[in-house]
């Protein structure tokens, strides 16, 4: 696998916003694929296809229902606008994902996902790390299965030099964008990039290499 190639196909934004129920850190990713809209929103709402490329998921999915990802998060699916965009609640209540598409081409779909959390959970802009470097690694199952690049049980990928050497150069990709957002201090960055790593690359140096 490109490991550098997907790492750098994803753009990363990391940021303070103010909400109706107070400040939220937001987490931004955006990334192209070479296929249409409709097949990529096939591939992120049919759930035969996303057990193929991400892990089971159950539920009522439909606007008003719930889901929930097997061993993973779950919530209520708060909109849903076919082929183009829905959001989700996540793991909980104020934690919220958006995702949309949009046409760039005739052939190429750009994903833009949204994950906001209050300031009270994530602490300052580092605690993006807690979360982006799992979303880098959706985005680069979503383009693998569009290339018809997986082949096996997807979950076992994490646990593959390859899948921990992605996430370790991941977790780094995502503390560099907190420290340039100004969004946290830089023992704040420090610390979550060691937590990230535990979570996401526990077989890896904590150091970046190169």
């Amino acid at each position: 696998m490109d490991i550098a190639g997907h790492l750098k196909a994803i753009h990363r934004e990391v940021s303070r916003l103010p909400s109706t129920s107070g400040e939220t850190v937001a987490v931004r990713l955006r990334r192209s694929y070479d296929a249409e809209v409709a097949d990529v929103w096939d591939a992120i709402t049919d759930p035969a296809r996303i057990a193929r490329w991400l892990m089971p998921i159950s539920g009522d999915l439909r606007l008003g229902g719930t889901f929930q990802l097997e061993g993973n998060a779950g919530g209520d699916i708060l909109e849903c606008s076919p082929p183009s965009a829905f959001k989700v609640t996540f793991g909980g209540p104020t934690s919220i994902v958006s995702v949309r598409l949009l046409e760039d081409g005739p052939d190429t779909t750009v994903l833009e996902l949204e994950h906001t959390v209050p300031i009270e959970i994530a602490g300052s802009g580092a605690g993006s790390l807690y979360v982006g470097p799992g979303w880098d690694g959706v985005v680069m199952a979503l383009a693998r299965h569009l290339h018809n690049e997986f082949d096996g049980d997807p979950l076992a990928f994490g646990a593959t030099a390859e899948g921990q050497e992605f996430s370790r150069q991941s977790v780094h990709a995502w503390a560099a964008v907190a420290r340039e957002s100004g969004t946290a201090t830089e023992a704040e960055v420090d610390a979550a990039v060691e937590a990230a790593m535990g979570q996401f690359a526990p077989d890896t140096p904590t150091t970046p290499r190169g």
